[in-house]
């Protein structure tokens, strides 16, 4: 067994080696600009980028030509907020999200507040699960966009975005789904869940960082929207920039492939998380799993350990890669927002380990991280006893 073990899928995947060689022949064989249209190497890559753009388009039911490309989710989450409150803002100013969205959600809102809309965060229950009459009792007549996030980075916990959907369709209310943990480990279908707007990224799903989509409708309705980056036209006028021939190759391939196979690998990570759940509540009492264990992605598990310290933990896991929380607020030292949503308390939310099982994980390692996982919480809680 090769150590150290990596279990921390949420936070990015490695490269499926069937993405990279894909992706090698665009560095220097088929290196053209797809908007060059007089030369074969133009042609060859413009070609490249359409079969990515229907691979895309074809693991979330989307229609080729509602596929924006774009630097990855953050930058697709920033178009479709910003870009719907400004093309939207002689209709209302309001916006609905949650207090556990992610903070690429969260920081643009924030934004936006800041220019004159009004942002309404919803609570969640403790299972992490949107009350949805709370939310249709939330829109009014100005509300013109509904953000959510389909499956969260955190705790795992999958919201019913079909339902949310039927709402927001009755009100007439935009509806954005941030699905960058969701997308190529769950079905995602934009046309069975009536979405409007949909973010994803490639190094969620085992393809190249720097590289994500946009989903715009383009019918029924026909979203508009006001782009961020100017300067040339691309991608239909909505992201302009030279594309990432090589990173949208990689993103193409990875949907490929989870499309392919998304069920056996789903079933099999469902069986290594129940196995190191199992393993932990074997060893250790004083245990608690964060979220909906019904409504969860098939390869997360959250975890309060009471009694000791998820950094303490962490810096004791020297050969185990996990974390204490999202990738992007790690730096941040208060507890966990999305913990805080679900009403654990500060001292459980301090003590929270996030495993993110990914395809290459192994029964031999999920049984070594449940034995070094229960003998480091073991050890610190022997160091500091509950009450001291």
């Amino acid at each position: 067994m090769k150590r150290p073990i990596y279990m921390d899928h949420h936070a990015t995947t490695p490269v499926d080696p069937r993405v990279v060689e894909v992706m090698l022949p665009c560095f220097t064989e088929v290196f053209g600009n797809p908007a060059s249209r007089n030369h074969s190497f133009g042609w060859r890559a413009e070609e490249v980028v359409e079969t990515a753009r229907a691979q895309v388009a074809g693991l979330i039911g989307a229609r080729t030509r509602e596929i924006v490309f774009t630097s990855g989710a953050t930058e697709s989450i920033n178009t479709a907020l910003k870009g719907v409150a400004v093309a939207r803002r002689s209709r209302g100013n309001h916006i609905l999200s949650l207090q556990t969205e992610h903070k690429a959600v969260l920081d643009s809102l924030k934004r936006l507040e800041d220019a004159v809309f009004r942002v309404s965060y919803l609570p969640v229950d403790s299972d992490g699960l949107v009350e949805l009459d709370r939310l249709e009792r939330a829109i009014t007549d100005k509300t013109v966009l509904i953000s959510v996030l389909s499956a969260n980075n955190e705790i795992g916990v999958i919201q019913p975005i079909d339902e949310i959907s039927r709402i927001a369709r009755r009100h007439g209310v935009v509806l954005h789904v941030d699905a960058a943990q969701a997308v190529g480990k769950i079905p995602v279908d934009v046309e069975r869940d009536q979405v409007d707007l949909l973010s994803l990224t490639a190094h969620k799903l085992y393809g190249p960082k720097g590289v994500g989509a946009l989903y715009v409708r383009r019918k029924d309705p026909r979203i508009e929207l006001a782009p961020l980056i100017d300067g040339g036209g691309h991608e239909r006028g909505l992201r302009s920039g030279t594309l990432n021939v090589p990173g949208i190759a990689g993103l193409g391939r990875a949907c490929e492939i989870a499309g392919a196979e998304m069920d056996g690998e789903s079933k099999r990570l469902v069986a290594l998380r129940d196995r190191l759940l199992d393993g932990l509540r074997r060893r250790l009492d004083g245990i608690s799993v964060n979220g909906s264990m019904e409504h969860r992605l098939p390869h997360n598990l959250n975890v309060s350990f009471g009694g000791v310290d998820g950094e303490a933990m962490l810096m004791r896991l020297d050969d185990v890669a996990v974390s204490s929380g999202s990738a992007c607020t790690t730096a941040m030292p208060q507890p966990s927002h999305v913990l805080r949503a679900l009403g654990v308390s500060n001292a459980l939310a301090a003590s929270s380990l996030r495993f993110g099982l990914g395809r290459w994980n192994t029964e031999e390692e999920v049984d070594y991280v449940t034995e070094k996982v229960s003998s480091v919480v073991e050890r610190l809680r022997e160091l500091t006893p509950v009450g001291s």
